[in-house]
């Protein structure tokens, strides 16, 4: 059963999230505590508050990413309705009887993630190189901040892997169609 849980309402945008976010959401703490705790040897305490504020930021790039969709979206004239939330992922909503659109302005929205977790990834790159003297569980964190956002969420959105957004560039490049930017 596919039920989206609403979560909130933002800037327009109606914010769901599917059971499977929840659960891997969970996962993810779950092994971020245990790679602080064993792998990086830091306390248990230390390791689970760690964990809690890395999961908020991946909460938070994934939404980011996603906004960066919605901000260049409405931009073109054909905004989002919503973020949906599914496993460690989100998915842009477009409204069902939206009409076929210009290759250019699919091309605009798909690059809007890609661009704002380009930019959070150059403000947490710099945060990293602030606390790399300190060593402890904040440059930890920000360093595995900077590296999903870029590796993730700026570069790997790249990635044609079918569900991305590279796929969708790629689909679009292919089309050669009306391609005026």
């Amino acid at each position: 059963m596919n039920r989206d849980f609403i979560l909130t309402h933002f800037s327009g945008l109606e914010i769901s999230a599917r059971r499977s976010a929840v659960v891997a959401s969970i996962l993810l703490w779950v092994a971020l505590v245990l790679f602080g705790n064993l792998v990086l040897d830091l306390p248990l305490v230390t390791s689970v508050i760690g964990a809690t504020i890395a999961l908020t930021l991946h909460l938070f790039s994934v939404l980011f990413h996603n906004l960066g969709h919605a901000w260049i979206a409405r931009r073109t004239g054909y905004p989002m309705t919503g973020i949906r939330l599914y496993l460690l992922l989100g998915v842009c909503l477009y409204p069902i009887d939206e009409k076929p659109l210009p290759t250019a302005i699919h091309l605009r929205r798909a690059l809007g993630g890609p661009l704002f977790s380009t930019i959070l990834s150059v403000l947490a790159g710099l945060t990293v190189l602030a606390l790399r003297s300190t060593g402890g569980v904040l440059y930890y964190v920000s360093m595995f901040f900077f590296l999903e956002n870029l590796l993730l969420f700026a570069l790997g959105s790249l990635l044609p892997l079918g569900f991305t957004d590279g796929s969708t560039l790629l689909h679009l490049i292919g089309k050669k169609q009306d391609f005026n930017m």
